[in-house]
């Protein structure tokens, strides 16, 4: 009997694949050249010249973008591991859960000011170390929020999906891909984009950075924006703005806007959906025939995997006295920890360091503190509502969203030179109106959070408050404020973070050679870290997670455990 190769099922290219097919490849090439390129021979001291002609732009573009994205893979890796262990170990969340408020609240020039020179040693005489050590700062400034966002939706969710892993005997694994990461999808995927817009609110901080009296540049959009704000360059800054408004648009039409589409069918509801986000792009790839086959072959492989790890036998709880010795030698270790890292500090710190220096950066943390709180609570009144409003309508959603992220991603460094023109002129405190431009790179993640948790609220339980006569305040008490309560802290807790860490660049603001320095902690460390100054960048570094891990702990931490105890979508 012959064989028919007519009768086999062999992909066939359609016309959709000539056109996809070519692009991909061509993507692959410039990515891979844009690699080398990044990879060139460097020096320490060596100054990379940068051009502010806008012929540059694309090409600065596209090696900021490469650092973004590459950030954004390290991040969703960490978040994934992180987040989980924090879920389902009690011991594990008492230590990585303040580790965590620690990490989100150490300035990015705190983690500059000591890679740069260990990464340069890991890679001499070339350039890798330098893109790793941006590398490393941008995820600095994406994977906390992801982190938290992912946390936060694993420890809501409903008991009656629980069950059903239990019952159908999922393993850790199993219940992890197929219940949990899908049931935290929509709010994660929000957080992620603006992780992504958030990276570009520090990426002039990271692409040009002045550690120990010397400059460490690499080309890119950030180093661009630098320069141009060195030389009073405002047709370069305006040429900055206009390559990052097409660069966020790209982005966003091709990577953010299938994910969102993709990802509407992950949404916790019983009823179908009116409206679903659409993409062009993902139809236009599901319309293609050897793109879509091969793709299926990667996703029937971990699908088998999965289905080849065993399920779990029946559970038994560990004894009560366990689980008490278990503590004891736990807050045991945490002492013995705190105790030794305290010795080990007073050892280190220079004999000069007096107590009254530690007063006063123990008062400009108030300070700082304080501009905090407010700016919080401000962001929260008016982007809540405004959140609530375009997670429950996916077309304004869609319509919405490139705009959010350019006004997420758009650095407040270009706004300086009007700030500082503005004080000058008109003679206005410093300490007052450079204190907004701290919240203007955080307050996103109270919008992207609160919009992710609104479209997540399932249609079923719309319909019924619908149906019930639900309007007004009486609607927002009982479904939205509830709904939207887990993500509203997420996004709080990250934008607190935030406007911590913004306070190094937004309470030292400059234009040309006029500098205007505010009272404040995130002012102490950036005069310390432009001096070189360690043990004060140590101190400062050291105030501002103790504050941020006191008010993470007496206050948002609270909240959380609230959310996580009474509202769920049970």
């Amino acid at each position: 009997m012959s064989l028919d190769l007519r009768r086999l099922p062999l992909p066939v290219p359609n016309r959709r694949d000539l056109i996809a097919l070519p692009l991909v490849i061509a993507l692959f090439f410039i990515v891979s050249h844009a690699g080398h390129q990044m990879a060139v021979p460097y020096r320490l001291g060596q100054v990379m010249p940068i051009s502010l002609s806008p012929l540059a732009l694309p090409e600065y573009g596209l090696y900021t973008v490469l650092r973004m994205l590459a950030a954004l893979v390290v991040s969703f890796v960490f978040t994934l591991g992180y987040a989980w262990l924090a879920a389902h170990n009690r011991y594990a969340e008492r230590v990585l859960i303040p580790v965590l408020d620690v990490l989100q609240s150490v300035p990015i020039l705190g983690y500059l000011s000591i890679t740069v020179t260990g990464f340069m040693a890991m890679f001499p005489n070339s350039l890798i170390g330098v893109q790793l050590s941006v590398i490393f700062a941008v995820f600095t400034s994406q994977a906390w929020n992801m982190t938290f966002s992912l946390y936060q939706s694993l420890k809501t969710v409903p008991r009656d999906l629980q069950e059903a892993a239990t019952l159908y005997r999922l393993n850790a694994w199993q219940c992890f891909w197929k219940l949990e990461l899908p049931f935290a999808m929509p709010g994660l995927l929000w957080n992620t984009m603006m992780s992504m817009s958030g990276g570009w609110f520090f990426v002039v901080a990271s692409e040009a950075i002045t550690v120990a009296s010397q400059t460490v540049t690499v080309p890119g959009i950030g180093s661009y924006i630098a320069q141009a704000i060195a030389a009073k360059d405002l047709v370069a800054i305006g040429w900055a703005i206009g390559a990052m408004i097409i660069i966020i648009l790209l982005y966003d039409t091709l990577m953010f806007r299938p994910i969102v589409a993709w990802a509407d069918k992950f949404k916790f509801e019983m009823t179908a959906a009116s409206e679903a986000p659409r993409s062009f792009v993902l139809d236009f790839l599901r319309r293609t025939q050897l793109l879509r086959q091969l793709a299926a072959v990667p996703a029937a492989l971990w699908e088998l995997s999965l289905r080849l790890t065993p399920r779990v036998s029946e559970q038994r709880p560990k004894p009560s006295a366990h689980r008490r010795w278990g503590d004891g030698l736990f807050y045991a270790a945490v002492v013995a920890f705190a105790i030794w890292a305290l010795a080990s500090l007073v050892r280190v710190l220079p004999r000069d360091f007096g107590w009254p220096l530690v007063g006063h950066v123990l008062w400009l943390g108030l300070i700082t503190g304080f501009k905090v709180f407010v700016l919080v609570g401000l962001s929260a009144l008016i982007w809540v509502p405004v959140g609530v409003w375009i997670g429950l309508r996916p077309r304004w959603a869609q319509a919405a969203q490139p705009l959010a992220q350019f006004l997420a991603a758009f650095p407040a460094n270009l706004l300086f030179p009007l700030v500082v023109v503005a004080i000058v002129h008109w003679h206005l405190s410093v300490n007052a109106w450079t204190a907004p431009l701290m919240i203007l790179g955080s307050m996103w993640y109270i919008l992207f959070s609160v919009v992710g948790a609104a479209s997540a609220i399932p249609t079923d339980m719309r319909e019924a408050a619908r149906s019930l006569g639900l309007k007004g305040w009486l609607l927002w008490k009982r479904l939205y404020l509830p709904g939207i309560f887990p993500g509203f802290i997420t996004g709080a807790v990250t934008a607190s973070g935030g406007a911590w860490n913004a306070s190094i660049v937004a309470e030292v603001v400059s234009w040309g050679d006029k500098t205007l320095v505010a009272t404040g902690l995130g002012a102490f460390i950036s005069q310390a870290t432009a001096h070189g100054k360690s043990a004060q960048i140590a101190l400062g570094v050291g105030v501002m997670s103790l504050y941020v891990i006191l008010v993470n702990r007496l206050f948002w931490h609270r909240l959380y455990e609230l959310a996580t105890r009474r509202v769920r979508l049970d």
